[in-house]
């Protein structure tokens, strides 16, 4: 998003997170209103920390943060199970295209594939 190629970025952790979140690097163009910031804080009923995610998006395309952080929040909160429709939603809203979008969603599967050994 900082290269001007993606309408929408999206950062999650516990709270306290164990990375350094990159707000500093996008703070000056949340100042100047080229980018708007969401955050939200998710409590998950299994989890002892809290989830917190920040999103930043194109003012003209904030919407994408309401839709993707309603997939997040419906998986996260095990209201429902992530599924390769999810993904390939967030893909889409983060910016990627269909076909950088199925590459992700094989390279996915082959993961799955070795965990469980099929």
């Amino acid at each position: 998003m900082l290269a001007g190629e993606k309408p929408l970025a999206m950062f999650s952790d516990v709270v306290p997170s164990s990375f350094e979140w990159p707000e500093a690097n996008f703070e000056p163009h949340v100042q100047a209103g080229t980018f708007v910031k969401r955050e939200k804080i998710l409590r998950i009923s299994d989890m002892p920390l809290p989830m917190r995610y920040v999103y930043y998006a194109l003012p003209q395309e904030d919407w994408r943060i309401d839709k993707l952080h309603a997939i997040n929040a419906e998986i996260q909160t095990g209201r429902r199970k992530s599924t390769d429709q999810d993904e390939f939603d967030t893909g889409r809203l983060l910016g990627y295209s269909d076909d950088q979008v199925r590459i992700f969603l094989r390279w996915l599967k082959k993961g799955r594939a070795k965990q469980t050994g099929t």
